[in-house]
């Protein structure tokens, strides 16, 4: 008995250091972010103090995810990341620093949607970029349907998250000027299926690309991609929250 008391004593406290080293590891990196660039994150403020939520999010560079987890503070969140940042010391620091859940890339990683579903189910948020790797002209690449997955296993709000700036950043960093980034949210939406419907993969692609097209809409058009044109009508399995 003492010495399981002294274990979950020592966890307690191990993990109020962790948190402590969190807030102050994100304020002075928060901090670095406003002195480099002109930070544009007002509208972080729509999304509720409270998880459970998705946010999707266009990808460009390794920088937009970690700044979103950073402005979108003291909300309560996760997010998928590649396995291969676990590969590097320095990398791996700040995953298991902000509690980040490894995705193997290519392939259906089971383990990695049961942990995202638990998350949801602790109420915190999920940050997930459905296309899967970055884009490296800014243009957008067609999402994978991993979205879909999650998506319709909780059905929880979906906020959809677009980042501009981020690619030309290092650029104007290096011409020290200091770049503007701004981060954008649309409208946020469940997805829904019909009572009794399977999800098959041609199901899992319609969904996917109607959950692409909602990030795309806070995108310039050049930037779009495949969902540069919108289908008439109203979304199938989409239902807007607000």
């Amino acid at each position: 008995m003492v010495p399981a008391l002294a274990s979950s004593v020592r966890a307690a406290y191990d993990g109020k250091v962790q948190r402590i080293a969190e807030r102050v590891i994100n304020g002075a990196l928060r901090g670095v972010f406003r002195v480099i660039a002109r930070i544009d994150a007002r509208e972080m403020r729509k999304l509720p103090r409270r998880g459970p939520g998705i946010i999707i999010t266009n990808h460009t560079t390794n920088l937009e995810g970690p700044a979103e987890y950073l402005f979108m503070q003291p909300r309560h969140a996760t997010a998928l990341g590649k396995r291969e940042l676990w590969d590097r010391w320095y990398t791996r620091m700040f995953m298991r620093l902000w509690g980040v859940i490894p995705l193997r890339r290519g392939e259906v990683d089971t383990r990695a949607v049961k942990q995202a579903l638990r998350a949801l189910d602790r109420g915190v948020y999920l940050g997930i970029a459905p296309e899967g790797t970055r884009s490296k002209n800014g243009v957008m690449r067609r999402g994978l349907p991993g979205i879909a997955v999650i998506a319709t296993r909780k059905p929880v709000p979906i906020y959809p998250v677009a980042q501009t700036g981020f690619l030309t950043m290092g650029a104007k960093l290096r011409q020290f000027r200091r770049p503007s980034i701004v981060f954008r949210i649309g409208r946020p939406f469940t997805v829904r299926l019909p009572a009794g419907q399977r999800l098959t993969a041609p199901l899992m692609r319609e969904i996917t690309d109607e959950i692409m097209f909602e990030l795309a809409r806070l995108l310039p058009r050049a930037s779009r991609g495949p969902y540069a044109t919108a289908p008439e009508g109203a979304p199938r399995y989409l239902e807007y929250t607000t």
